[in-house]
């Protein structure tokens, strides 16, 4: 049976509920992280978890903007991408928090607020056009991309399992941002790049420690 609008709107209400409180349960596919770790001395595992945190945030801001871009677009192909694309980061949403958890960590206090500032923004780039909408999915997983291979070479050498999450994720963010521009995805310049990974800053600063 076919959902109603009003039945689409309870779906999304609900989804960023347990997307913003940690609460979205299992993903499609196993962690990459290897069954065994060695353990971590205190320091380093501060490091890592402080580090994880603010990837898990970034997961729950990918959920946002991918949700309020297939929200507002209306051609149906790239809403398809759209929620194909969130699929694979609610893989890295749940990996992330399962690490975090294993760190003895907690999750972002802020996640709230940064899955409405990214809802908005996704929302206003589905609304502005489908080369726009495509083009901000690529210049954002590229951003994501660097942001992970710096965290990449500041997790501490003894880490495993989080840097095979990591790797993972890298890869996947990769083929998302092919798959944007191969579509039709309109390549932004450097400078606008530069406007987004500065914004993007905001977000990991405050969730490396809160």
């Amino acid at each position: 049976m076919a959902l109603s609008a009003l039945d689409k709107v309870i779906c999304d209400i609900d989804r960023a509920l347990r997307i913003s409180s940690g609460s979205l349960g299992t993903g499609k596919r196993q962690s990459p992280a290897p069954g065994e770790g060695s353990a971590l001395k205190e320091a380093d595992c501060q490091i890592a978890s402080r580090l994880m945190r603010v990837n898990h945030t970034g997961e729950v801001c990918a959920q946002a903007l991918y949700q309020g871009q297939a929200m507002t677009t209306r051609n149906q192909n790239i809403r398809k991408i759209m929620q194909q694309s969130a699929d694979e980061e609610t893989d890295h949403l749940v990996w992330c928090e399962q690490r975090i958890k294993e760190l003895g960590s907690h999750t972002s206090y802020l996640n709230p607020f940064f899955y409405l500032g990214s809802l908005s923004i996704g929302a206003l780039a589905g609304t502005l056009g489908d080369k726009v909408n495509l083009g901000f999915v690529a210049a954002t997983e590229d951003g994501v991309v660097t942001h992970l291979k710096d965290h990449l070479k500041r997790l501490p050498s003894s880490d495993a399992k989080s840097r095979a999450i990591l790797e993972k994720m890298k890869d996947d963010e990769s083929r998302h941002a092919d798959k944007a521009m191969q579509s039709g995805g309109y390549n932004y310049p450097p400078m606008l790049r530069r406007i987004m990974r500065g914004a993007a800053q905001v977000m990991t600063k405050t969730t490396y420690w809160f």
